[in-house]
């Protein structure tokens, strides 16, 4: 092992000076809150035997050994309420090929890096999207998600560092709406915003026109149902924490749809050149 000093520089400056560095085949990129499986490597490697995968990337599971606000933030991002169809990435899903992965867990081919010239962005978060985009788009190669390819990641607690990295991740999502819309112009990303916008303005119509306060109330009663019996599922193994996960959907939902609706409305992210 070698390890190269970089001084203060964002995390996507850091992998480019890895990759120019490396020597092997395939690069491998984990964060530093991340560790792998025994088999890790093994099962990616197994992936890489077609050559039209460039990337492989697998699931990044909550840590075992995570004390309870950091499970419980896990377990928010591994429920469908708020992950939607990417809950695959937080638990293990079936094999599939994908166009956006995160790179907490990914392994890349160094002849793909070396001719997109590295992650080459100052965005993060959000560097992954702009070189899986460039892996697909660009090269027309495959990226495959493999649930055997697993990490273990460490969590950030309830409830301040969860939504703070929550609000992080919807800011960028709502500017790469605009920035790279073929892999952010999606429905899921836009709907915490829409329960937002509809949450505020039912609030508002009540106020004024207090006749339609049972629907208001009803419909409210009805998402909140909803996701308790989302926070039930999920923590079916760690019933103690339903409580937890249950505010923790809730606050992500919030969270996110401001942020995200935030995102949008920028004309420009603070780290762009």
């Amino acid at each position: 092992m070698r390890v190269i000093p970089t001084g203060d520089v964002t995390p996507p400056h850091k992998r480019d000076i890895g990759i120019k560095e490396a020597k092997g085949a395939i690069i491998a990129f984990l964060d530093d809150d991340a560790y792998p499986c025994k088999e890790w490597l093994r099962y990616a490697r197994e992936d890489f035997r077609d050559e039209g995968v460039a990337a492989v990337g697998g699931p990044a599971v909550t840590a075992p050994s995570d004390p309870p606000r950091e499970k419980a933030s896990g377990l928010v991002y591994s429920s469908a309420l708020v992950s939607a169809r990417f809950a695959y990435r937080y638990v293990a899903g079936k094999r599939r090929t994908v166009e956006d992965y995160p790179s907490c867990n990914l392994l890349v081919r160094k002849d793909a890096l070396d001719k997109l010239g590295g992650f080459q962005t100052s965005f993060w978060p959000g560097e992954d999207t702009k070189l899986c985009l460039d892996i697909t788009r660009g090269l027309h190669k495959k990226i495959v998600y493999d649930p055997r390819v697993l990490v273990y990641h460490h969590r950030r607690p309830l409830f301040k560092g969860h939504l703070k990295q929550i609000a992080n991740y919807a800011l960028h999502r709502g500017y790469f709406v605009k920035k790279y819309p073929a892999t952010s112009l999606k429905p899921a990303y836009f709907t915490p915003s829409i329960f937002l916008v509809l949450l505020t303005a039912g609030a508002l119509w009540v106020f004024f026109f207090d006749q339609f306060n049972i629907l208001y109330a009803s419909m409210l009663l009805v998402y909140l149902l909803a996701t308790l019996a989302g926070a039930c599922a999920v923590s079916r193994a760690e019933k103690g924490l339903i409580p937890l996960v249950w505010q923790g959907i809730i606050l992500t939902h919030l969270t996110y749809g401001f942020f995200f609706i935030k995102g949008l409305s920028l004309p420009r992210l603070s780290e762009e050149p």
